[in-house]
């Protein structure tokens, strides 16, 4: 299914690697004007060359720390107006919660929260403006189902679910929607080197299988989702045929929260 996002621009923040860069294939794939965000100019410039030589000058760069507001005032400068913005950026660590400290929870909530805050304070109004746009901030599973050993980071994407919700309560009579996407575990590099380094005599397989049984027992599809499937969810809110989906959480974990809604 195409979904016809030609004329549309779209601001993916940490979109170089794992469900960031995903989306930006995906989205580039269904027509888009894409703008690559990373902190690093040579990792935006090869990832910019590498699209580009597929899509042409509909691949843009942008070099930003957007968890920063200094960051977010490159982007605004740089780009002005985007139609579609993907809060993509995160963070996240395991961490005791007597031994995470004041500094942990500001880095933990400056770059999933205040990054996704900023960029929507610059981009939406003139989304509203227009009566058009797509925002989406990108949760997590753990914003329902907290985790002990993860309490700042499940906090932060919780708090992202609330901010997500507000702000489609200001999309009233436009075709402007904001809505949130939960994935579970997925395959991103950071996370396939982990299973890998803590399971080094078994086949990554095997380790897969490993890590979801003792960390995601409830999982349905029991596996890691891999990050084109989390774009897909996030190319489909990004379009047209979404438009009756505002102010909504949309899971793709896998089936492992245990609930009916």
């Amino acid at each position: 299914m195409h979904l016809n996002l030609a004329g549309k621009t779209a601001l993916i923040s940490a979109s170089t690697s794992g469900i960031g860069h995903a989306t930006a294939l995906q989205l580039l794939e269904d027509g888009a004007t894409v703008i690559i965000n990373g902190r690093h100019a040579d990792i935006v410039s090869e990832v910019v060359k590498r699209l580009a030589a597929r899509f042409g000058d509909r691949v843009l760069p942008l070099v930003a720390d957007l968890s920063t507001a200094a960051g977010a005032e490159i982007a605004a400068a740089t780009y002005p107006s985007v139609d579609i913005l993907v809060n993509n950026l995160g963070t996240y660590a395991l961490s005791d919660f007597f031994a995470t400290s004041d500094d942990d929870w500001k880095r933990m909530f400056e770059v999933n929260v205040w990054s996704g805050v900023r960029l929507a304070r610059s981009y939406m109004k003139s989304m509203l403006d227009r009566g058009h746009g797509r925002v989406i901030f990108m949760s997590s599973e753990v914003a329902l189902t907290p985790m002990a050993a993860m309490a700042h980071y499940s906090a932060s994407k919780a708090t992202q679910l609330s901010i997500s919700r507000s702000l489609a309560e200001l999309t009233k009579g436009t075709s402007v929607t904001v809505n949130a996407v939960l994935p579970g575990p997925t395959e991103t590099e950071s996370l396939k080197e982990f299973i890998e380094s803590v399971n080094p005599t078994l086949s990554y397989e095997e380790a897969e299988r490993k890590f979801m049984a003792e960390n995601r027992p409830s999982s349905l599809i029991a596996r890691l989702a891999k990050p084109a499937e989390v774009a897909n969810v996030v190319a489909f809110l990004s379009s047209d045929r979404a438009a009756a989906i505002n102010g909504a959480a949309i899971r793709a974990e896998g089936g492992t929260v245990q609930t009916i809604a």
